[in-house]
């Protein structure tokens, strides 16, 4: 390896932390739409699985 990549890598990384985010002021509306996304899914697959598996010629073992 090329010991200049890894010293430009290291320098990138020696500073102090500029800003520290608390607990007051972090508001995870990405975390809580993903997970909302997840749900609608899962809940819409449970659906069409209900009416391909109940709806159609009968029940079937799986």
């Amino acid at each position: 390896m090329d010991s200049g990549t890894e010293s430009a890598s290291a320098d990138a990384w020696d500073g102090e932390i500029e800003t520290e985010i608390g607990h007051d002021e972090y508001d995870p509306y990405g975390t809580l739409t993903l997970i909302g996304i997840y749900f609608v899914i899962i809940a819409l697959l449970w659906v069409f699985m209900y009416f391909v598996e109940f709806l159609g010629e009968g029940p079937t073992v799986m």
